[in-house]
């Protein structure tokens, strides 16, 4: 009897960890193909830790020039039309109004001219309508189409929203008959706007974010949406991803007898004045005699590749260590060629075990900590000299996201540099707040990739 047969799609590396390091696609019967552009290297890599059972390359694509100005006018139209729903200024800041070049400068110009008369729903809608049809118009279409018609996949699964090539993937897929299923990649992306592709079934991490679904994209019939948790949480139930300790602090230099505080960082735009920041930290801790108590653990952003914090860890190497991320990368190193190996799981997973308390501006990585407990600190101040004048903590805890945080003692709020000392030797074990909003944003992320394969199977 012949298998029915999965495309999947992973247009970035989280992807590749969340849904096929994770439970999702063990144990199925179905044939699992890869439909994808990755280099030789990232594929022998991934068919190492996941049942990938056939590949097939995606055509060369470009974008036209119709495309991608109804996309961005569409993209610019939601935005508005977000911050007249949520009354938050800060939705806009999704937009880059600041072209480098003079012909970006002329074509998002006009877009931002125009987008103010297409606030109005219905509009929105018509731009969408007309968006499709321009996706089937480009010969990518046409290839794509021919591929799967030969393949005839019962789904096709995407495991990121925006992908460009999804979009059209996905509008091929629909045109045949195919089921096609995507997920929201994170819990910050609705508000912003980028949903590319049409499908016929959306998953979601929680209630919450079914709800901000159906909020911004009010089109998108509610029985399409299903809660499933996401599978990347799931890492941290499993013992064996714990790296034994002695093998953990040899491997990173690391002293037993002094506690961790780990800085995660984030990617150079989210946070650009986050060496300043480590630097911040590391005075503090040895101006207030605490370098003998504490150690810090510098885990950088995946796709950083700025060397932006090596200055600071040269001029701290006693007191700051790195945990560096275990990802493969290609030459140009663009963050959608950029893959986690699995021993990037187990690194990730072994940090916020070993770690006593995680410091960072507004990111995830307070939930991945909480998974054992342990508290997080947003940083809440801006540096005197910043990188960016424009960027400030204030717009990013400001983010339509951060909203689903109802109780601020969720986290710890570093307000300013002089407060790092006696902030950083709180002992929290319990915190009722954190544990309310790790549950509205995550759902029942335990049984996330249980989930995922039912409804999968179930199309």
């Amino acid at each position: 009897m012949k298998k029915n047969k999965i495309l999947l799609l992973f247009p970035d590396g989280v992807g590749i960890r969340n849904y096929l390091y994770s439970n999702t696609f063990t144990n199925v019967n179905e044939e699992l193909v890869l439909f994808h552009n990755f280099d030789p290297e990232t594929v022998t890599a991934i068919k190492k830790n996941a049942a990938i059972e056939g590949e097939i390359a995606i055509p060369g694509y470009k974008e036209s020039v119709k495309e991608k100005f109804l996309r961005e006018l569409i993209c610019l139209s939601r935005l508005y039309y977000n911050h007249e729903q949520m009354k938050n200024p800060t939705l806009l800041t999704n937009w880059n109004w600041n072209q480098k070049t003079f012909s970006k400068k002329i074509f998002y110009k006009t877009i931002e001219c125009i987008a103010p008369f297409f606030k109005k729903y219905s509009r929105i809608l018509k731009l969408e309508r007309k968006y499709q049809n321009a996706l089937r118009q480009n010969p990518f279409y046409d290839e794509v189409k021919a591929i799967l018609k030969k393949e005839q996949p019962s789904i096709v699964f995407c495991s990121h929203q925006r992908a460009l090539k999804a979009a059209t993937i996905f509008a091929a897929a629909s045109d045949l008959g195919i089921s096609t299923t995507t997920v929201i990649y994170s819990w910050d992306n609705l508000p912003k706007a980028r949903l590319a592709l049409r499908a016929d079934n959306y998953l979601v991490w929680s209630d919450h974010m079914k709800k901000e679904l159906n909020i911004y994209y009010p089109e998108i019939s509610p029985d399409k949406i299903s809660v499933t948790g996401t599978p990347q949480f799931e890492f941290y139930e499993k013992s064996e991803n714990i790296i034994k300790k002695e093998i953990f602090y040899k491997r990173h230099n690391l002293d037993p007898n002094r506690k961790i505080i780990c800085f995660s960082g984030d990617d150079l735009k989210t946070s650009p004045d986050d060496p300043s920041y480590l630097k911040d930290l590391a005075q503090e801790i040895i101006k207030a005699n605490l370098q003998h108590q504490y150690q810090i653990l510098l885990r950088r952003c995946p796709v950083d590749f700025s060397g932006r914090f090596d200055e600071v860890v040269n001029e701290f190497k006693d007191l700051i260590k790195e945990a560096s991320p275990l990802w493969y990368f290609s030459k140009s190193k663009e963050w959608n060629a950029v893959y986690p190996s699995f021993d990037d799981v187990k690194l990730l997973v072994s940090t916020a075990f070993y770690s006593d308390i995680v410091v960072n501006v507004g990111s995830t990585m307070a939930f991945d900590f909480w998974m054992f407990n342990k508290p997080c600190v947003f940083i809440n101040y801006d540096q005197q000299n910043k990188k960016e004048e424009d960027w400030s903590v204030k717009t990013i805890y400001d983010f339509q996201h951060f909203k689903s945080m109802t109780n601020q003692k969720a986290v710890i709020w570093l307000n300013s540099k002089e407060e790092i000392s006696k902030t950083i030797v709180l002992e929290i074990n319990q915190n009722a707040a954190m544990e309310q909003w790790k549950e509205k944003v995550l759902g029942d992320y335990k049984n996330a990739s249980n989930k995922i394969r039912q409804k999968l199977i179930a199309v």
